[in-house]
C-alpha cells in the first residue's frame, strides 16, 4: 500500500512543495524532498535502501538529480554482509548461547530499532520450533506494541499484503513475552533466556541491572546492535579488546524517615506559604486595578441609589418597554444610546506560530491523575501491573541512594550491526545514481566525513561541503529559473508521445512576452531548423535480456555485457561510472560485424526508446 503526503504552502512559501518519503531506517523515519522553482533539495539522514522483515528500504527512483543533498556520513568506512547471512549470524550466535545454558541480553531502545529484532527472533522461534523463552522487558513494552499493531500500513508490503490476506498482523507476538518490571523476570522460571531490555546506553534502565547480574557468567552473552554513544558503558565494553573489569552505579530509590522526612515536611510547607502568599498579593493587586478601572471608565454596573427610582418611574405606571431589560443597582451613564453590561475584549497575543498559550493550562492537576485510568492487574493488554503502578502513583518523599561497583566482565560481548543504516558500498552507490548538483555531509566522524567527501569530488559532484557545528554554508542555486507560459499556438501543434507516466515531445519555439508581461513560448516566425534525433528512456539490461529471450534471441551475461546471439555484444557505459551517469546519458555501445543479427538487434535497441 502507498500513501502519498504533501505539502504545499500559501502566502510567503507559495511554489514550495515538501514531500515526505520513506527512509527505511525507523518505523516512521523520513527522507524530506523539499522542491520549489523545479529544483529539489532533499534531506536524507539516517536511510536504509534495504529491505527488511518490518520496513521498506528507500525509493532510489524518487531521487534524482537534485539541486542539493544534505546527507551523513556516518557509515562511510563500515560494510555489511547481506541481509539473509547478517540474520543467520544474529539467530545462530543466539542459539549458540542458549545451548550452552547460558542467558543473552541485548540491550536496546524502547520502540525503534528492536521492533526489526522482534521480528527476526519471533521468525526463527517459529520456524525451528525453539522453546526458550524470550521477554521484551521495558517500562512501555506492551503499549509500544499495541500501538505499533496499528501501524501495519506503514510498513514493508509482505506485512501490510499478508494482514490484507490474511488478517494475520505480525506483531502479535506468540513467541516473545512482554514484561513491565523486572520483579516479573526475576519470577520466570530458570534456565537459558533471551532478553531485550531498555536502554541500549547500560547507563540506566533494566539492561544496566541485568548486565551487573549476568556479567560474571562467562555462559552468558551480551549482544549489542547498535554502535553506543562516546562516554557510555556500553561503548566501552564494544571496544577492542573489552575491559576485564568496569566500574558501575547502582541506584535505588528508598523513602525518607527521621529527620530527613522531618526536614521535607518543613521545606515543603514553607514554600507553599510562600507560594498562597505570592498569590494572594497577585490577586490583591489585580482586584485593586479591575477597581481603578471600572470607577475611571464610568462603569454602568456602579450602583447609585439616588437614580434608581427616577429611573423606574420614568417607565411610567404601565411599565416602559425597557422595565424588563432594567436591574436594580444598573444606571446607565446619560451619554450611552444603548446601554449594556461591561464587556471586556480578550486580546490575545501572538507569534510567528499563532496563539501564545500558557503552559499551566495544561498542566494535570494531582486530584485528576488519582482519579485517571491507571488499571491495576497482572494482564498485558496495556495495563501497568502492581508494581509499576505502585512507582507511578507513590507520592511519599524519597531519595535515590547510589553505589559504585566493580564488575567483573566474564561474559561473552558481540557486536552485530543492526542500526538500519546503509553501508559504506551502498551509500557510494546511491549517491552516484542521485547525482546531486551540490553534496552537504553531516553526522559523521571526521575520518568518515573526509573519506566519503574526497570519494564524492572524484565521482559524484564537484561542489561537495562538510560543514562544522554551527557552521553556515551557502548552497544557492546557481541556475535561473524562468516562469514562461506555452501560448495555445504553440501547443495546437504539439505531438505528445506517453512515456511511462509522462507525456514528452519536441518543441521549436522563441521567446516572448503575453500582453501581460508574462513570458511566453511562441511558435518560431521562420522554418524550424533540422534537429538530431533524440532517443529517450532508461534502458535496464536486465529487461532487455528478458525481451530478446522472448523474442527467440540466445542471450547471456558475460564480462558485465550483453551477449546477443554468436556475434553481437552490447555494453551500457555512462551510467554510475561517469559523475551524475544515474541521470545523464546512457551510452549503449553495439559490438560486432554488420550481419543480419546487428541490425536485427539493432532494431530491437531502437524500439526500447522514444524517438523525438
Amino acid at each position: 500500500m502507498l500513501k502519498i503526503i504533501i505539502f504545499l504552502f500559501i502566502g510567503k512559501g507559495e511554489g514550495i512543495v515538501i514531500s515526505p518519503h520513506v527512509s527505511g531506517h525507523l518505523l516512521g523515519g523520513t527522507v524530506w524532498k523539499i522542491t520549489k522553482d523545479g529544483e529539489d533539495v532533499i534531506y536524507a539522514v539516517d536511510f536504509n535502501h534495504r529491505k527488511e522483515k518490518h520496513l521498506n528500504g528507500i525509493n532510489q527512483a524518487s531521487f534524482v538529480r537534485p539541486a542539493v543533498l544534505i546527507t551523513d556520513a556516518y557509515n562511510a568506512l563500515n560494510n555489511q554482509p547481506y541481509r539473509r547471512q547478517k540474520d543467520k549470524e544474529f539467530t545462530d550466535t543466539i542459539k549458540k548461547t542458549l545451548r550452552s545454558d547460558g542467558n543473552v541480553l541485548l540491550p536496546v531502545d524502547t520502540a525503534g530499532r528492536v521492533l526489526e529484532l522482534v521480528q527476526i527472533l519471533e521468525s526463527c522461534w517459529a520456524d525451528e520450533n525453539l522453546n526458550y523463552p524470550i521477554f521484551f522487558l521495558t517500562y512501555v513494552a506492551s503499549s509500544t506494541i499495541d500501538y505499533v499493531k496499528s501501524f501495519l500500513e506503514w510498513m514493508s508490503d509482505s506485512i501490510a499484503k499478508s494482514f490484507e490476506k490474511t488478517r494475520e498482523n505480525a506483531f502479535i507476538l506468540k513467541r516473545i513475552t512482554l514484561l513491565v518490571n523486572k520483579s516479573e523476570l526475576d519470577n520466570a522460571p530458570d534456565g537459558p533466556k533471551v532478553v531485550l531490555a531498555s536502554m541500549a546506553s547500560l547507563e540506566a534502565g533494566f539492561s544496566h541491572d541485568i548486565f551487573v547480574e549476568w556479567a560474571t557468567d562467562p555462559k552468558n552473552l551480551v549482544l549489542f546492535t547498535e554502535r553506543a554513544q562516546f562516554g557510555t558503558l556500553a561503548r566501552m565494553l564494544q571496544a577492542d579488546p573489552p575491559p576485564k573489569a568496569v566500574k558501575v552505579t547502582m541506584s535505588k530509590r528508598v523513602p525518607l524517615v527521621g529527620e530527613e522526612l522531618i526536614a521535607y515536611e518543613e521545606e515543603q510547607n514553607r514554600i507553599r506559604k510562600e507560594e498562597a502568599l505570592k498569590a494572594s498579593l497577585i490577586k490583591e493587586e489585580e482586584s485593586k486595578s479591575v477597581q481603578g478601572a471600572d470607577v475611571s471608565m464610568s462603569d454602568p454596573m456602579v450602583v447609585d441609589a439616588s437614580n434608581t427610582h427616577s429611573l423606574l418611574d420614568a417607565a411610567g405606571p404601565h411599565g416602559g418597554g425597557y422595565r424588563d431589560m432594567l436591574i436594580d443597582g444598573f444606571t446607565p451613564p446619560s451619554t450611552s444610546a444603548a446601554p449594556m453590561f461591561p464587556f471586556y475584549e480578550n486580546n490575545s497575543d501572538w507569534d510567528d506560530f499563532g496563539e501564545v498559550i500558557n503552559p499551566d493550562d495544561y498542566v494535570i492537576k494531582d486530584a485528576d491523575m488519582d482519579q485517571g485510568a491507571v488499571h491495576v492487574g497482572g494482564d498485558m493488554d496495556g495495563k501497568l501491573d502492581e508494581g509499576s503502578a505502585s512507582l507511578i502513583l507513590d507520592t511519599r518523599p524519597s531519595k535515590v541512594v547510589a553505589t559504585e561497583l566493580t564488575v567483573q566482565v566474564k561474559c561473552s560481548l558481540i557486536y552485530m550491526d543492526f542500526e538500519g543504516r546503509s553501508d559504506a558500498r551502498s551509500i557510494k552507490s546511491i549517491l552516484s545514481h542521485m547525482a546531486p548538483l551540490k553534496l552537504v555531509l553531516v553526522h559523521g566522524t571526521a575520518e568518515a566525513t573526509e573519506h566519503l567527501k574526497q570519494h564524492c569530488l572524484k565521482h559524484v559532484c564537484p561542489h561537495v561541503y562538510a560543514p562544522q557545528i554551527e557552521e553556515t554554508i551557502d548552497v544557492t542555486s546557481d541556475l535561473c529559473a524562468y516562469k514562461v507560459q506555452l501560448s495555445e499556438k504553440l501547443m495546437s501543434n504539439v505531438l505528445f508521445k506517453k512515456l511511462g507516466d509522462y507525456e514528452i515531445a519536441w518543441v521549436d519555439s522563441e521567446a516572448g512576452k503575453t500582453e501581460n508581461g508574462a513570458l511566453s513560448l511562441l511558435p518560431i516566425s521562420t522554418p524550424a531548423p533540422p534537429h538530431e534525433s533524440v532517443l529517450v528512456g532508461d534502458l535496464k539490461m536486465a529487461n532487455f535480456k528478458q525481451f530478446l529471450s522472448d523474442n527467440g534471441v540466445q542471450v547471456e551475461f558475460a564480462g558485465g555485457a550483453l551477449r546477443c546471439g554468436e556475434y553481437v555484444t552490447l555494453r551500457k557505459v555512462g551510467d554510475a561510472s561517469h559523475k551524475g551517469g544515474g541521470s545523464g546519458t546512457q551510452q549503449i555501445v553495439i559490438e560486432g560485424p554488420l550481419c543480419e543479427d546487428y541490425y536485427k538487434i539493432r532494431e530491437y535497441l531502437y524500439s526500447q526508446f522514444y524517438l523525438l
